[in-house]
């Protein structure tokens, strides 16, 4: 067997992994640090094994279903890039064409898009308690399908993005960590600023900043939050990050200073987030139908915004990072500045780590093929194993042409 995947299987091997079988990825701190560290190798697996031209169809036929009720790019197709990966075919739930503009039911849309799926991916982030709850109920529903003998198989269910947090993003965001300071044991001690930035839009979500917290305090980290008065995150979470940080060895400190934040922090985190109370006030206003409400928030809020300009990732503000090379990290899109344009991060600074934050979005795809892959089989190292034993080339190449395994 190749040495590389060798290392990834056994590393596999040694990780508790009993609870994630059948299972959905809904939440990363109700995983566990083997459950995390097994979706991490996993992705590194499939990527290696594709890199080297091997199959990873592990699905002969199915379908993988998402369903977006917000913008999306990098999620969109990587959550479809991860399905083909694995065999599967997508289907994209447009409910503005289906029969939920019409009434139907969570219930009814979970049985009805679930037929010979394997997986739904669901993004559902613009109001406060609503995405979460939105998802669970949709798993319960699945659930009750299989139990009634609706549905051959019990779909898993992938967390795209919610009102809480944003998984396969905050999964991503910590494989290339994992890449670029040379193992996850490496991660344990070093700063990380989450911090607000100025951006002239209104209304982003607080799943990347919260999912952070979440995430990278569980492994050592000493994670700060920065933002502005009056940008708080959901106190829950606050309180998650403490319990890990405590848990794991690190810290998770706050402050209301982006330069106190910046200094001496080997990773910088800068990204714009509508604060709690104004997503809780908007949350209100949709269900009342106040479109004037609605209106007269938005407005509120990007005067409130620009009173912080200044919360902006500088080259100044880098230079007072760990020996002034803290790695920036983004989930895309960036609000870039411009003349006459603020936003959250100066043209030099992301042209500079442009091809490193493409790098890092480019391991999403593997991070959510990992979920679907260790939800789907019993022995996910034995099926690593089987993939290289039958050495199907991806991409066809003559016998004579092909190229082995190094």
């Amino acid at each position: 067997m190749d040495k590389t995947l060798r290392a990834y299987i056994e590393k596999l091997d040694r990780l508790e992994l009993g609870q994630m079988y059948e299972t959905d990825f809904l939440l990363t701190w109700d995983k566990t640090l083997d459950e995390l560290k097994a979706v991490f190798t996993v992705a590194d697996a499939l990527r290696y094994l594709r890199q080297n031209n091997l199959s990873t169809r592990v699905f002969d036929s199915g379908l993988g279903v998402s369903l977006f009720r917000d913008r999306s790019t990098r999620t969109r197709f990587s959550f479809a890039a991860a399905c083909n990966l694995l065999g599967l075919a997508v289907q994209d739930l447009d409910e503005e064409k289906s029969q939920i503009a019409h009434g139907e039911t969570v219930r009814e849309t979970a049985a009805m898009v679930s037929f010979m799926a394997d997986v739904v991916g669901i993004r559902d982030d613009l109001y406060i308690g609503r995405g979460h709850t939105g998802q669970l109920a949709f798993a319960e529903a699945v659930s009750q399908g299989k139990k009634e003998g609706v549905l051959e198989q019990r779909p898993t269910l992938v967390n795209l993005q919610c009102d809480i947090d944003h998984p396969t993003q905050c999964m991503a965001d910590l494989l290339h960590l994992i890449h670029e300071f040379g193992g996850i044991e490496n991660l344990k001690g070093r700063k990380l600023a989450m911090t607000w930035a100025y951006s002239p839009s209104y209304g982003k979500p607080l799943s990347v900043p919260q999912g952070v917290i979440g995430l990278m305090t569980r492994f050592g980290m000493d994670v700060v939050l920065a933002h502005p008065e009056g940008y708080e995150v959901m106190p829950q979470i606050e309180e998650i990050a403490r319990t890990n940080a405590r848990e794991s060895g690190g810290s998770f400190t706050r402050t209301h200073s982006m330069q106190e934040a910046f200094r001496d922090a080997d990773i910088v985190y800068p990204k714009s987030w509508a604060p709690f109370a104004a997503m809780q006030e908007r949350t209100e206003l949709c269900s009342s139908g106040d479109a004037k409400a609605m209106e007269e928030l938005e407005k509120r809020l990007l005067a409130q915004n620009a009173r912080h300009r200044s919360w902006c990732c500088t080259e100044e503000r880098l230079a007072a990072t760990k020996n002034g090379k803290a790695l920036y990290l983004h989930c895309l899109p960036a609000d870039v500045q411009s003349p006459g344009r603020g936003g959250e991060v100066e043209a030099s600074v992301f042209e500079r780590f442009r091809p490193l934050l493409y790098k890092e979005a480019g391991y999403k795809p593997y991070v959510i093929a990992a979920m679907i892959f260790l939800a789907k089989f019993r022995d996910p190292a034995g099926v690593l194993r089987a993939l290289e034993e039958r050495g199907r080339p991806r991409k066809f190449c003559a016998p004579e042409k092909r190229t082995p395994l190094l």
